[in-house]
């Protein structure tokens, strides 16, 4: 049997998704409690690794087992073994084909950035922070041309292992509420350090540093030497990944989401 999982986790305290001899990974403590709940061993599949200390609201990851339990004895069962940063939020069998990173067909990503004189002490590790405040119409303009198919080679980490940097960005949008600045990103896929790198370039725009136009020039160099710097992790968030209506998964579970962001429609 193949089951899917959603999962909510505080990347915080964890060096990323991805399972290291270490163990301190968002992996290695849910193979840990899906093989005590399973008095088995749990390989799991994700459908976007995430680095260290980025969050997820709606992370998708499947496995396959000869063990057959109720939904929700799957979520209540293993979160009873996890660590209180990690919650699996749903549970439900699906068909063989599907698998939880190659049949997702978009990805979302959002960021928060706490803009204020002072820091939030309350928000560590939750929103990014700066002292100045944006010019979101600039920054708006700026993200125009990133719409589209594109090679994005310029925002991708030198440790990126895709396949290719052609991509597709669906939508990128930017939301604020007080001191509260939102940005949300789909696209088919991201690459490694993509939503980071383009979030330092929009925080140089939106700054007055660099004009709008210049986030084309960028994207058109293919040389990740002419954007900003790759952005602090604190405020990314992997919100959601779409699937095909086939296999019928539940939504991302969003009810403890503390930021009401006025997305533009």
């Amino acid at each position: 049997m193949r089951i899917a999982l959603g999962i909510q986790y505080d990347g915080l305290a964890f060096s990323g998704w991805q399972a290291q001899p270490h163990g301190n990974t968002v992996q290695d403590a849910l193979e840990r409690a899906l093989a005590a709940f399973a008095g088995m061993p749990v390989q799991t599949h994700v459908a976007g690794r995430t680095d260290a200390g980025v969050h997820a609201l709606g992370q998708v990851v499947h496995f396959d087992t000869p063990l057959e339990r109720a939904d929700f004895a799957w979520v209540r069962g293993a979160n009873a073994f996890l660590p209180k940063t990690v919650a699996i939020q749903w549970a439900t069998p699906v068909s063989e084909e599907f698998h939880a990173r190659f049949a997702a067909f978009e990805r979302t990503y959002f960021y928060m950035l706490y803009v204020h004189p002072v820091r939030a002490p309350l928000l560590e590790g939750k929103c990014g922070w700066l002292h100045t405040p944006l010019d979101v119409a600039a920054m708006r303009a700026a993200v125009e041309c990133l719409i589209g198919e594109h090679d994005f080679s310029a925002f991708r980490s030198s440790e990126c292992q895709a396949k290719t940097p052609i991509k597709h960005m669906y939508a990128i949008d930017i939301g604020q509420q007080g001191n509260f600045y939102g940005f949300r990103f789909r696209a088919n896929a991201f690459l490694h350090h993509m939503v980071r790198n383009l979030m330092g370039c929009l925080v140089s725009i939106g700054k007055g540093r660099q004009p709008p136009g210049w986030m084309a020039e960028v994207l058109a160099s293919g040389d990740r030497r002419r954007a900003a710097p790759t952005f602090m992790p604190d405020g990314l968030y992997l919100a959601h990944v779409g699937y095909p209506d086939q296999f019928r998964l539940p939504p991302p579970n969003w009810a403890a989401w503390p930021y009401s962001m006025p997305w533009p429609t």
